[in-house]
C-alpha cells in the first residue's frame, strides 16, 4: 500500500491514499495467461478413425424391396396394390415385421401428398417393428 506523504512544513496529518496498485497484479495475470495458453495442447478438427480394409463379403440374402407410395391424393400403395384404409396397411406393416428377414421398405412420398399422411406411414412402421425403411426419390424436394 502507497501512501501519499506530504511536506514537513504541514501541520495536519499526511492523508493515506487508499489505492491499490494495480499494474503488478495486471503483470501477473498477463504471465499466467501466456503461459496457459503455451501448455494448452493443439486442438484438431479432426477425429481418428481406424477404417477396416478391404471389400466387406456380400450378403448371404438379397433383401426383399417393398415399395411404398404416396400418391398426390395421399392414397398409399404396396407394392402398387391399393392400401383402402390405415388398418390394412398396418396389417401388411405387422406381416412385414414378423419375417424372419424383414423386407427394405422404400417409401417414396409425392411432393403435393399430405405431410400428416407421410408422417403417420412412417409412425406406424417404426410403432410396429420395422427398422429397414428408407425414403427415395427426395430428390424432388430441392428447390431449384
Amino acid at each position: 500500500m502507497a501512501m501519499n506523504v506530504g511536506s514537513a512544513a504541514g501541520a495536519r496529518d499526511p492523508d493515506v491514499m487508499i489505492d491499490i496498485n494495480t499494474t503488478p497484479l495486471i503483470d501477473v495475470m498477463l504471465v499466467l495467461l501466456v503461459m496457459l495458453i503455451i501448455t494448452l495442447p493443439i486442438q484438431l478438427h479432426s477425429v481418428n478413425l481406424n477404417m477396416p480394409i478391404g471389400n466387406p463379403p456380400p450378403p448371404l440374402i438379397k433383401p426383399e424391396v417393398v415399395k411404398l407410395d404416396i400418391d398426390p391424393n395421399s392414397v398409399v400403395y404396396w407394392n402398387g396394390e391399393v392400401m383402402v384404409d390405415r388398418a390394412a396397411l398396418e396389417d401388411r406393416i405387422k406381416a412385414a415385421a414378423a419375417m424372419g428377414v424383414q423386407p427394405e421398405i422404400h417409401l417414396r412420398p409425392d411432393k403435393g401428398a399430405k405431410y400428416a399422411i407421410v408422417a403417420g406411414v412412417m409412425a406406424s412402421a417404426q410403432r410396429l417393428g420395422l427398422t429397414k425403411i428408407g425414403i427415395v426419390g427426395s430428390e424432388q424436394f430441392i428447390n431449384d
